[in-house]
């Protein structure tokens, strides 16, 4: 189901659905702040951020996801959560600018 989800990450209706049950979570902003700085909508910007962890993560992660899944009423929605949270950039904290 997983792999099924992040195959149609291309489809811009499926991500926004994916985004849409994210609302909850600062993972919307974050991925229009990411696609803002990339020049990506944000649709590529979350297919390439899961894709592309997927891609790198380690074994050690992979072990937390399947948890992170087995626990989850809606463990594809729970994996993208998680995947994001730890892929995406947190919002820095400007200082104050300088006159």
């Amino acid at each position: 189901m997983l792999g099924r989800l992040i195959d149609s990450l291309d489809d811009p209706a499926v991500t926004a659905r994916v985004m849409a049950a994210l609302e909850d979570t600062s993972i919307p902003r974050r991925v229009a702040e990411a696609a803002e700085a990339s020049g990506r909508s944000p649709a590529d910007t979350l297919a390439a951020t899961v894709r592309g962890f997927l891609d790198t993560a380690s074994d050690d992660y992979f072990v937390q996801l399947i948890g992170i899944m087995n626990r989850a009423p809606d463990p594809s929605l729970a994996a993208m959560r998680a995947i994001l949270e730890k892929a995406l950039p947190h919002a820095t904290v400007a200082g104050p600018k300088e006159a």
